[in-house]
């Protein structure tokens, strides 16, 4: 198959000596994203200070972030990383006798359980739905799921093994048990077409430096209007205050929306480099780079299972994402042995990830896989685990 993005690739110097296919866990860098770097990193050198330039483009990459997922500006908070955006949400949420259980599941990403076992100490009580080979079906939300539910936190995909779930589904079974839906995007925005108000999500959360083709630094907070000012942040800084109350140390109005959820200074070098990368992407489309990539992951499960590896996670193409996972006793040995070949994946427990992105050709995918398998049922003086 032909890449259609192909004119792309130049935009990605790291393609010229590597196949990169670790977007699950940091994406590429472009150069557009490269140039914003700089052009922060300028402003300061010729200026000595950028405040009112690096505000502006907060809130231009606001907009474009709310653009990304059809949220009103407003709804839109900033902060730093998806840990942080769920400590927020967990320490504000109004727990009552008998509203009070938080429900995640055991594909979060760890961090999510952390952050949700560290609030038992407080009013809340959780509950973990347990996932068969990797799948959680929908009717074990409509039977886990339960009246005193105050809050049910999900991924929509699957960090380990690319698994993805039908977020409209489920926020219909939540919201009918009365519960809010938290949505973890971290390993889909940015090549699966999210859309908050169609989803109808009460909360969503990612960060930029996976398919979003950032860098650390910037994570974005969706809240609906009309839930975000029925919440009061306990962990709260200027940023996330009425302009009022800014520089006033004796009061506090939070700001409207889900700005009330911002702290202190942001990245402001991340933000530069948010904007481009997510204009990038609006650019060629999230439509069609999900398309692309469930072409590429279709290829990719066929290949490797001709190359006798070990596919873990769904094999129908409708709760697949664009990641395939590989079964590898080694997993983080292998992916060592890989970058020296010039190939780049993202090893997670017991598996190897490829994580295609649309500068990513069937090429690309049929190398990486064969050395692969050469490594595993190659030469046995060749590698030993």
């Amino acid at each position: 198959m032909n890449n259609p993005y192909s004119s792309y690739r130049s935009l990605f110097p790291i393609l010229s000596n590597y196949v990169h296919l670790a977007s699950c866990s940091q994406g590429a860098l472009a150069q557009p994203v490269s140039r914003a770097i700089e052009e922060y990193h300028n402003s300061l050198l010729e200026f000595g200070s950028n405040w009112d330039q690096s505000i502006m483009k907060v809130e231009a990459t606001r907009e474009k972030f709310a653009e990304l997922i059809g949220a009103e500006i407003d709804e839109i908070a900033i902060l730093t990383s998806v840990s942080d955006v769920i400590s927020t949400i967990a320490t504000c949420l109004p727990y009552e006798k008998n509203k009070n259980n938080i429900i995640l599941t055991d594909i979060d990403f760890p961090t999510v359980g952390h952050i949700w076992l560290a609030q038992k100490q407080d009013r809340a009580k959780i509950s973990i739905i347990r996932s068969s080979n990797g799948i959680i079906h929908l009717e074990q939300y409509e039977k886990e799921v339960k009246e005193n539910t105050l809050l049910t936190c999900i991924p929509h995909v699957s960090y380990y093994n690319g698994y993805m779930q039908n977020l409209k589904e489920i926020a219909n079974i939540v919201h009918k048990k009365g519960s809010m839906l938290l949505v973890d995007a971290y390993q889909s925005a940015g090549h699966i077409p999210i859309n908050v108000k169609e989803m109808n999500i009460d909360i969503l959360t990612t960060g930029t430096r996976k398919y979003m083709l950032g860098i650390p630094g910037v994570a974005f907070l969706y809240i609906k209007k009309e839930l975000a000012e029925q919440l009061k942040p306990r962990l709260s800084g200027w940023f996330g205050q009425a302009s009022e109350t800014k520089f006033d140390v004796f009061n506090s109005v939070f700001a409207p929306g889900s700005r009330r959820f911002e702290t202190g200074t942001p990245s402001f070098i991340s933000i530069y480099a948010a904007y481009q990368a997510i204009n990038l992407l609006l650019k060629i489309g999230i439509h069609n780079i999900h398309s692309y990539l469930k072409e590429l992951a279709e290829l990719t499960r066929e290949f490797g299972l001709q190359k006798g590896l070990q596919i873990i996670g769904p094999q129908s193409s409708e709760c697949n994402s664009g990641m395939t996972s590989f079964y590898i006793g080694n997993a983080s040995k292998i992916e060592g042995i890989l970058r020296e070949k010039k190939i780049i994946v993202s090893a997670r427990k017991d598996v190897i990830r490829m994580a295609p992105h649309f500068y990513n050709t069937k090429d690309d995918l049929d190398y990486a896989i064969t050395e692969l398998s050469n490594l595993i049922h190659g030469n046995p003086d060749s590698f030993s685990f």
